[in-house]
This record gives structure tokens, sequence and C-alpha cells, in this order.
């Protein structure tokens, strides 16, 4: 074997280690959501609330659309863990969900949902108003 070889493969192993390491030091979070929610056949949502971690708050901003079976308007106050977050703005993205639900008055409401940096957040609280949805959601959270 050359030297390059031997270096190239230290390399490769350095970079597993570094990588194993750096997935383990992931830490959670909490995170509290208000989102309002309208549509007709299509529906868009927007809200905001905060991000718990570290011992800071951080603001944020929610906003989405739902195309498929939505009708009505609601209003859903979420909180829950947030896992798998090193820093702030790794909440930052794009989180997709297909569901269900029917709320008259007020109902529970449950989500899990992951974003492309791996950010996984798993959410309850209550859902007010009057809707009816069988749809693909889409919400995009930004820090404020």
């Amino acid at each position: 074997m050359t030297i390059i070889s031997r270096l190239r493969g230290a390399l490769l192993v350095f970079a597993a280690i570094l990588g194993a390491s750096t997935a383990s030091h992931a830490e959670n979070g909490s995170m509290t959501l208000t989102i309002w929610k309208a549509g007709w056949i299509i529906g868009g949502s927007g809200g905001g609330g905060t991000l718990h971690f570290r011992g800071q708050r951080f603001g944020v901003s929610a906003g989405g659309i739902d195309a498929g079976l939505v009708f009505g308007g609601s209003k859903t106050v979420l909180y829950g863990r947030v896992r798998n977050i090193n820093q702030p703005s790794d909440v930052e993205g794009v989180y997709v969900a297909a569901g269900a639900g029917l709320a008259v008055g007020a109902g529970a409401r449950a989500i899990v949902l992951t974003n492309q940096n791996g950010v996984v957040l798993e959410l309850s609280g209550q859902q007010y108003g009057l809707m009816a949805n069988a749809d693909l959601s889409g919400l995009a959270i930004t820090l404020d």
C-alpha cells in the first residue's frame, strides 16, 4: 500500500469518527407554536411561536399551504419537544405532513414532523374552530 492510500484510509476513518461524534452531540429543546389555518380546497396557514434551546428563547414564524380536502378555519396551539438540534437555525426549513382531521369547537391535535436538517418536532395541543381536512400540508419555519 502506498503512503497516499494509507493517508486516504486514515482520513476516511477520522471523518467517520468525527461524523459519529457530531451526531451524538445533538440536543433537545422545546417549542410552542400557534397556527391559524383557513381554506376551501386549497388552504393556507401562518403563525408563530417560541423555540426554547440551551436556556434561551428564539422567536419563530411559520407559514404554509395545504392541498387536498380543506374546509373551514381554525387556530391550533401546539407545544412539545424539538429533537436532534445542534443550533437554533437547525429548526429552519420545510416540514411536510399528510393528515386528516375534524375540529368542531375544540379538539386535540398531535403531529410529528421532520425537516431537511433531521430536526424532529413532536408537538401536541388543541385545535379550535371549524376545520375538516384530508390533505398534504407543507409548513415552513424560520427564526425571527
